[in-house]
């Protein structure tokens, strides 16, 4: 029984340190200033592409 606690930790760890790794592991002073003022770009221009469309 203990060993099957110490598994599910070690699972659960692993999932937070996954999940910690790819939400903090990008580029230090986030994204480049060219690359978000074309999404921003984009969004103005094509407002049918919103997720609020319906089909």
């Amino acid at each position: 029984m203990t060993l099957l606690l110490l598994e599910a930790l070690g699972a659960l760890v692993l999932l937070v340190f996954i999940v910690w790794w790819t939400m903090f592991s990008g580029r230090k002073k986030g994204e480049l200033p060219e690359a978000a003022e074309t999404e921003k770009q984009k969004k103005k221009e094509d407002p049918a592409s919103s997720e609020d469309r319906r089909d």
